[in-house]
């Protein structure tokens, strides 16, 4: 109790330990399919699979830079290598970073908000595990639960009452800048609805927006820092 927390230490064990950690899922991830091919004896026709890389790349690789530039200064190192290799950032992982953060009253940037990140994030990865492993074994006894005509439109709207719920309470903090950002790619869905599927386009678009909202009202004056 009388030692000194030395914090520049704990962050290079944090990346020590997360460079590691993901290094080693992005190699079983990139070996999964051709030991898959290994196994069963199956022929890998390449000229496919580069094909099928690009197109792929082209999607998630300016997405992947905007989620990091975008996550990491709100969580944290550790935070973050948690969350980049559990997934779920939007729906789960930052809301609960974020309720963390107001419950023990940390600040953004600062040591204690770096711990309070990870142990919410940790948390959270551990309870997603033990949901879904429960999921898995239930899935079979439950299925006529869970297509029930009564209750299917319900689990239907599930995502949307997720995600509206969890963007409203972000939303409503700063009204000024959501409303022009939230209306256009609204609108963007309605006119196209194609681009529902494109929330990585819409991301960087909506982002972008956001941003460029923020510095012209704060320079104005109409919004504060807080």
């Amino acid at each position: 109790m009388n030692e000194e927390f030395d914090f520049e230490a704990y962050q290079a064990s944090i990346h020590r330990a997360g460079r590691t950690m993901l290094s080693i899922g992005v190699f079983l991830l990139l070996a999964a399919p051709f030991m898959m091919a290994a196994i069963t004896g199956s022929t890998i026709e390449w000229s496919a699979f580069f094909r099928a890389i690009v197109s792929v790349l082209i999607v998630y690789v300016p997405s992947c830079v905007v989620e990091y530039l975008i996550y990491v200064p709100l969580l944290g190192a550790g935070a973050s290598y948690l969350t980049f290799m559990t997934g779920n950032i939007t729906n789960l992982k930052l809301p609960c970073a974020f309720n963390s953060r107001e419950l023990a009253k940390t600040e953004i940037g600062t040591p204690e908000n770096e711990i309070v990140s990870t142990l919410s994030v940790a948390t959270s990865s551990l309870v997603t595990m033990l949901v879904i492993f429960a999921g898995v074994l239930l899935l079979i006894p439950l299925t006529p639960v869970l297509q029930n005509p009564v209750i299917k439109p319900a689990f239907d709207n599930v995502l949307p009452a997720l995600f509206g719920a969890l963007g409203f309470q972000y939303f409503r903090k700063s009204i000024k800048v959501t409303v022009f950002p939230l209306s256009f790619m609204v609108l963007l869905c309605l006119l196209i609805p194609s681009m529902i599927s494109k929330t990585s386009f819409l991301l960087i678009a909506c982002g972008g927006i956001a941003l460029a909202l923020s510095f012209i009202f704060w320079k104005k004056g109409w919004i504060k820092e807080k």
